[in-house]
């Protein structure tokens, strides 16, 4: 039984922790907010971005796995000082590496995503994210630190809310028989990330030395359009369609007054408007890992999202 620590307790985070913590591993998670310890995970609360105080907490730790993201809005302040710590903290501790990251780098490309493609984002967050996988990957081919960068697509699944396009604002009206509102064209190809295989893709990353020094995109099923997946999402809970609409430009406009997260959402709108599809062979081939079924996915999703809705109710 080694350390793995855990970094980030969002949905992604908190499904490698339990995911580890039910392979026998011992795991320690860190966050910034202050939590109780669970069967399986000890939680610390520090911020990451804090050099010596993540270099303590990883301390004799096998494994890293980075799972936090800052606040959207301050992905180009807030980015940079935190991946500089968490690789200082693998480096100073010998740990391997294993990096959470998405699509965002790419930037608007014609065909599947592919693993070789350049990181040709011109953007501020695409650039941000190519930024952090160079990075990551030049300390590992100066042999400071031994690192594996995994990406995904959007999340989905249980644990994933606020920041799911087909979570908070899609499945709870789904379950409602509301008309839903979705980001950009409803009826273009879209690859949807399962959450729990972002995580076995992450554990998978760090026992495959094969792996390591590389980017692999999580195992995902085939693309679908939102229109597609929310009818898939009607029909695992039983009840009947409801209209599916694209959000106006006008309301667009107006949420972006507003909220930093939707003035943000406008450098990413080519992943809505046109078919953004996710090529997954590579990971699959070598980790052996397939996408979760799609009935279970979908039967998973909507059984949280009852079980949520009915403790805040």
């Amino acid at each position: 039984m080694s350390l793995q620590v855990v970094i980030g307790y969002g949905p992604a985070g908190a499904a490698t922790a339990a995911l580890l913590a039910e392979r026998g591993e011992r795991v320690r998670v860190i966050g910034r907010s202050p939590r109780e310890d669970e069967p399986g995970l000890e939680h610390v609360a520090l911020d990451a971005a804090d050099r010596a105080a993540l270099t303590e907490a990883t301390r004799g730790a096998a494994a890293i796995y980075s799972c936090a993201s800052p606040p959207y809005h301050r992905w180009a302040t807030d980015w940079p000082p935190l991946q500089d710590s968490i690789c200082a903290a693998a480096e100073a501790n010998g740990a391997l590496l294993v990096s959470l990251g998405n699509l965002y780098g790419y930037g608007p490309v014609d065909g599947p995503l592919t693993e070789n493609l350049p990181l040709a984002a011109t953007g501020t967050k695409g650039r941000i994210r190519a930024m952090l996988s160079e990075q990551l990957h030049a300390l590992h081919d100066e042999g400071r630190i031994r690192a594996v960068e995994v990406r995904a697509s959007d999340f989905f699944g249980p644990g994933v809310t606020d920041g799911g396009h087909l979570a908070a604002r899609v499945v709870p009206n789904v379950l409602r028989g509301r008309k839903v509102q979705v980001f950009g064209d409803p009826d273009a190809p879209h690859s949807w990330t399962y959450i729990s295989d972002v995580a076995r893709t992450l554990v998978a990353a760090a026992r495959e030395e094969k792996a390591w020094g590389k980017t692999w995109h999580v195992p995902t099923g085939p693309p679908r359009s939102a229109r597609v997946m929310v009818a898939l999402l009607c029909e695992a809970a039983g009840v009947p369609p409801v209209p599916v609409q694209r959000l106006s430009p006008m309301l667009l406009r107006a949420g972006a007054l507003v909220s930093p997260m939707v003035r943000e959402l406008q450098e990413v709108r080519y992943q809505f408007d046109r078919p953004y599809v996710l090529d997954s062979r590579a990971a699959q081939e070598l980790f052996a890992l397939r996408p979760t079924p799609e009935k279970d996915q979908f039967a998973s999703t909507v059984a949280w999202w009852r079980d949520r809705l009915a403790t805040v109710s």
